[in-house]
């Protein structure tokens, strides 16, 4: 394929723009008008709104399902253990070192050169959308969830992220739940009191232990941990209130609701969801796009980490060049052959699926 020499080049010079540029969640602007003048170069027409810029096929025909490729330019700050400039787009040994390089610019840039090796196409059976989003390592309210709206009904999606391109069918939702045990004050010398610390320990003991029964094929169990507690003003009065929060991991096989629901009736302690708005998402195995990518050899698994397929209430595919064990990471890099394989099977994995004998 003659063609993805060139596109990996325009994307490996796109992504070298975009590691010079910070672009931290809630200040991606410039990459947001670095993006927009890409696609301006090539006369597409886009649209944006806040950090969020995305893009139809030339030949986008209401009557036909539509596919959406995502992926975000927003980046995490640097941690103190990097020893390169961060900010210095860097190629050594054949990697692209910089921060934001593997997560997710490679699959970024490397989308958006597929979307317009397709944008001309006339023979297409779905549209297609390229969204570049922001504020996804914070799992922000202004990122890809406003993008939505303003779409069509889509059809299925494939969300870059590094795997490897291998095939994450399913990801993992999270769930925040504040708990809060109630007791009674009273004097720690004398036999007064409700301690609400007691009373969370029981319930936090459930938790510890209990297993939802229901697992996921792809993800397993559904996972809780209690990661903060706190309770008590002085050493001598018994506490009235102890708090503490769990961190759910869910799967496909529960709601979020229902996990709720299914906490609350074990435990004594009043517990509030933060959000509910990142939840589990899969997509078949028998999708077209996953069939794809399993006759090329790639690998289908369930992911545990969460990213902006929350945010999509539509089957998702998560896939991407390079690897996740690199994210936020001191002297982040992706290698320049994945960008150019990635390329090449996001092309071949949609010409399989949307292409004329889609």
């Amino acid at each position: 394929m003659e063609n993805v020499k060139i596109l990996s080049y325009e994307a490996i010079e796109l992504l070298k723009k975009l590691v010079e540029t910070p672009s931290f969640s809630k200040e991606e602007d410039t990459t947001a008008r670095i993006i927009s003048d890409f696609f301006e170069g090539k006369n597409i027409p886009l649209q944006r709104k806040k950090n969020n810029i995305w893009a139809y096929n030339l030949h986008f025909d209401a009557s036909k399902p539509t596919v959406l490729l995502n992926s975000h330019h927003d980046t995490v700050k640097p941690n103190k253990s990097w020893t390169l400039d961060p900010f210095k787009a860097l190629i050594e040994d054949g990697k692209l070192y910089g921060l934001g390089s593997n997560d997710a610019g490679g699959c970024l840039v490397s989308l958006i050169v597929t979307f317009c090796h397709f944008y001309e196409r006339d023979d297409l059976s779905y549209n297609l959308v390229i969204a570049a989003t922001a504020e996804e390592e914070i799992s922000g309210k202004e990122g890809l969830e406003i993008v939505v709206p303003e779409l069509p009904e889509i059809s299925f999606a494939i969300v870059g992220e590094p795997t490897e391109m291998h095939l994450a069918v399913a990801e993992k939702g999270l769930l925040v739940l504040d708990c809060a045990a109630k007791g009674k004050s009273g004097h720690a010398a004398r036999e007064e009191g409700d301690n609400a610390i007691y009373k969370a320990l029981k319930d936090i003991n459930w938790i510890s232990s209990y297993q939802f029964p229901k697992v996921s094929p792809t993800l397993g169990p559904v996972k809780m941990s209690v990661t903060i507690i706190n309770s008590g003003t002085q050493h001598n009065v018994v506490p009235d209130l102890c708090t503490f929060t769990i961190d759910v991991r869910a799967t496909d096989q529960y709601t979020l609701e229902e996990i709720i629901e299914g906490i609350q009736a074990n435990i004594q302690s009043e517990v509030t969801a933060r959000s509910i708005r990142l939840r589990p998402s899969s997509i078949p195995m028998e999708h077209p796009i996953v069939q794809a990518g399993l006759k090329l050899g790639r690998n289908a698994y369930g992911s545990p980490t969460t990213s902006d397929q929350a945010l999509l209430d539509c089957h998702s595919l998560k896939m991407g060049p390079g690897h996740s064990g690199r994210s936020h990471s001191a002297d982040e890099f992706i290698y320049l052959e994945e960008i150019e394989k990635g390329i090449a099977q996001y092309i071949l994995m949609l010409e399989d699926v949307i292409g004329n004998k889609g």
